[in-house]
């Protein structure tokens, strides 16, 4: 753990009592709102020494520390992604400091486009398995032989698995499915899908995967959704655009939350 995510752990103690955090949430498009009904207190991201700065529009830049259905949180309002800075290890430090403040599993959300059209706009996907198709890597320059983390079971299986039951008892419609990760910020084109159906992706998006690889790296568990906002290039004749992710994405947020919720009751 490093000395800025020590420090930066104290900190935040210090505003937002001593209690070690049990989960931690990093929310993409659509789920801000989530952060707002966390009963405890808000830490904007500039108050916090070296954390990166979230720059895209409909992102809410702030830490969030409090209970949530009876569970003690830290709620990430936004994440610095990749194509903001050339950095894939931007979110290293929010997550050293997750683990720092206490806690054990992370549970990741994004906003992506499907390749399957049995997983149309509206809909949830649970992520069981990842291609890094960017080739970046948030783990180059670490020198400990921690580096070499086994991503075999990136996804916890358990969490899975809990996740896949409280759809069920709630008649929320949840697929499990590959996702791909491309830098962006530009979106793909029509023979980069095709590439990537032909690999095994069923969904696409411009983050979460570096937050998966740091977060094994640190021992956590992880959980990850992608709010299903458009369908891919080429497979549909819908214009693509963030303005349109924005749009489509508090469809599937609104499932996504009461998923969540529930889990949490149950924690």
């Amino acid at each position: 753990m490093s000395k800025s995510a020590e420090d930066l752990a104290r900190q935040v103690r210090d505003l937002a009592g001593p209690e070690p955090v049990e989960v931690g949430l990093v929310l993409g498009s659509g789920l801000g709102h989530l952060a707002d009904t966390v009963e405890g207190v808000a830490i904007p991201y500039d108050q916090l020494d070296g954390f990166p700065q979230a720059h895209v529009s409909g992102h809410n830049p702030n830490l969030v520390i409090g209970q949530l259905e009876g569970t003690r949180v830290a709620v990430f309002g936004g994440r610095s992604h990749y194509y903001e800075n050339g950095k894939a290890d931007a979110m290293r430090l929010p997550l050293e400091l997750l683990k720092a403040l206490g806690a054990d599993r992370l549970i990741l959300t994004n906003a992506a486009g499907s390749m399957r059209l049995d997983i149309p706009p509206g809909e949830l996907m649970l992520i069981s398995d990842h291609i890094n198709f960017s080739g970046r890597n948030p783990l180059i320059g670490e020198a400990s032989d921690a580096r070499f983390v086994p991503m075999g079971g990136a996804y916890d299986a358990q969490m899975q698995d809990m996740f896949a039951r409280i759809a069920t008892d709630l008649g929320i419609t949840l697929t499990r499915g590959v996702y791909a990760w491309y830098s962006g910020p530009s979106f793909e084109t029509p023979a980069e899908i095709r590439a990537i159906r032909t690999l095994g992706a069923d969904a696409v998006g411009m983050s979460t995967v570096p937050e998966v690889i740091l977060a094994r790296f640190l021992g956590l568990r992880v959980a990850a959704f992608s709010t299903i906002t458009n369908m891919a290039q080429g497979l549909s004749d819908e214009a693509i655009s963030h303005e349109h992710t924005k749009a489509m994405a508090p469809l599937g947020a609104e499932k996504l939350e009461k998923l969540v919720r529930r889990y949490l009751t149950r924690d």
